[in-house]
């Protein structure tokens, strides 16, 4: 009876380590350490997937392993990613309001997580931006502001990229976009073409570019989502 109850609660307990690392980056971006809130993005995303991965595997769920699930994703994808982009452009803004722009990551975050909580239909593609692909997206500026060429730094650290990054992407967040989700009925190579076609170009950028090429895989995700739609319904 123990044995089961331990096995039970894993996923719920990598899912309050994911909301635990949205936690610390919250007190990271604080503290103006926006590279280190960035990583805790990174770790939350992968407990994401690994919470999910572990109930499919020993085949326990439950309605509150996946309210709580959303709630560590509010936190991790939603507040901590609007608290690294406040800090961005807060230090290249002169008007002290604007900032304020980036509240909009969370609470669109908020209604995003909502909407697909009560959609089932969002099962091998997504409407609208997921947040972790938003959040990990915004976790790349700091790291590259802090250790790209001037070119790049000058680039990445503009407001008027920010801001516009800032709202664009969060109403990306609630849009009716159809979005590519990498989960197959099949592995079928013509079925699932787009997918392949993703994750090859995002390793060849990822290899050429590092930490650079994540806004360019994050656009290129965007893209080819939008080409597979065009094409599904010509």
């Amino acid at each position: 009876m123990f044995v089961k109850k331990v096995i039970k609660n894993i996923p719920n307990t990598i899912t309050s380590l994911n909301l635990f690392c949205g936690v610390i980056g919250i007190s990271f971006a604080f503290s103006n350490r926006l590279d280190l809130a960035a990583y805790m993005i990174w770790l939350a995303g992968l407990l994401d997937f690994f919470d999910g991965f572990a109930a499919r595997l020993l085949k326990v769920s439950s309605p509150i392993g996946k309210e709580l699930d959303s709630l560590a994703d509010v936190v991790s994808f939603g507040v901590l990613p609007g608290f690294i982009m406040y800090h961005l452009i807060d230090d290249v803004m002169v008007y002290s309001w604007v900032p304020y722009l980036s509240a909009l990551i969370p609470i669109m975050s908020a209604i995003r997580l909502a909407k697909f909580n009560i959609d089932d239909s969002q099962t091998y593609s997504f409407t609208g931006l997921p947040t972790p692909a938003h959040a990990i997206y915004i976790s790349s500026l700091p790291l590259i502001i802090n250790n790209g060429s001037e070119e790049w730094i000058g680039w990445f650290s503009n407001p008027h990229f920010l801001i516009i990054s800032t709202v664009v992407f969060s109403l990306m967040l609630v849009s009716k976009l159809p979005l590519i989700a990498f989960k197959f009925k099949s592995y079928d190579l013509k079925a699932n073409a787009f997918k392949y076609m993703l994750l090859f170009l995002s390793v060849i950028i990822l290899l050429i570019l590092g930490v650079k090429g994540i806004p360019f895989v994050f656009l290129a995700y965007i893209i080819m989502s939008i080409l597979e739609n065009q094409l599904a319904g010509s």
